[in-house]
């Protein structure tokens, strides 16, 4: 036990992602889980600021792709650059998405163990369609470049059509999809949620998951999972953020087994959303929809569920 301890103590983990001052969205939703579940994070905060962009206003700066590259050269020159793992999510600029390549590929040439866990943040579904919220540049980005170099990937349905662009309309059609991902590069691939018709009725919601690994004796062995969480009736942010980030940390945990990490992860995630909509209902009032500010994360609230979830929601292996 102490031997795992030290083993946790010791990983280290470089997230590049969003940064907000109130608020988790980004690596604020990213770090304090992975601290509490005992890694060491090193943050670049691809944005600063204020607060999400789902608020009414908004105010800040952004880092560019010298600006990365300079943050990367200080770590460099100090020889301090070693990472177990890298997390990214959410960007908007096509030349930092390369920088953050061209940073992986290195790391990987001075680790090749290192794991890295992309949310390929590129789009989602609204009236029952797929749209791309960020410019359409970055698709050949994610497809080309990031996607090969990556080993955990978490695209919601619309992003792992967009990857492979292939529709899925059943679950025959997901595995098809989470296969071709494998093909292209990602050992483990979760896509995060579905709109695919749940066993247990509309108000649940279908997340699948495929982990591929080379047994010892070079044979390859396939793990793929279904999840149904019920349906929380509001818009929260942060949320995909919090999500790689536990799977992660999950992953690590239970390298083998994808079926547990998964409850782990999905089980914190309902912990932490049923506790941010039962404080949202309380500040916003009887019979009134609850605003950006009072629907923000209860993530220090829900510490000892982050670190040791109950699990209720289990996995089906498919």
């Amino acid at each position: 036990m102490e031997k795992e301890a030290a083993a946790a103590a010791e990983c280290r983990v470089l997230s590049i992602q969003s940064h907000v001052v109130r608020g988790y969205v980004g690596n604020r939703a990213a770090a304090f889980p992975l601290q509490v579940l005992g890694f060491e994070i090193d943050s670049v905060n691809s944005v600063q600021f204020s607060n999400h962009t789902g608020y009414d206003h908004w105010k800040g700066q952004v880092l560019n792709s010298d600006e990365l590259h300079e943050l990367y050269e200080g770590l460099k020159l100090n020889n301090v650059n070693k990472y177990d793992y890298v997390l990214t999510g959410y960007t908007r600029d096509k030349s930092f998405l390369e920088m953050v390549v061209d940073i992986v590929k290195e790391l990987k040439q001075q680790n090749s163990n290192l794991v890295y866990v992309c949310d390929p943040v590129m789009g989602d579904t609204r009236d029952g369609e797929g749209y791309m919220y960020v410019p359409k540049d970055l698709l050949p980005v994610y497809r080309d470049k990031v996607v090969p170099v990556a080993d955990i990937i978490t695209p919601n349905q619309v992003e792992a059509e967009l990857l492979t662009g292939r529709k899925i309309r059943t679950e025959k059609d997901a595995i098809e999809v989470m296969d071709i991902l494998h093909n292209m590069g990602p050992e483990t691939v979760v896509i995060t949620s579905s709109d695919l018709q749940s066993p247990s009725g509309n108000d649940y919601l279908i997340a699948l998951g495929s982990q591929r690994r080379t047994a010892a004796n070079g044979t390859i062995v396939t793990q793929r999972i279904r999840m149904e969480s019920p349906k929380v009736d509001a818009v929260f942010v942060g949320t995909g953020d919090l999500f790689a980030a536990m799977l992660l940390a999950w992953t690590h945990k239970h390298p083998d087994n994808l079926k547990v990490a998964c409850e782990k992860t999905v089980s914190a995630m309902q912990h932490v959303l049923q506790r941010t909509i039962k404080s949202a209902k309380e500040q916003a009032g009887e019979g009134n929809r609850p605003n950006s500010a009072q629907l923000e994360l209860r993530m220090v609230q829900s510490k000892k569920d982050i670190e040791n979830p109950e699990i209720i929601i289990t996995a089906t292996v498919l």
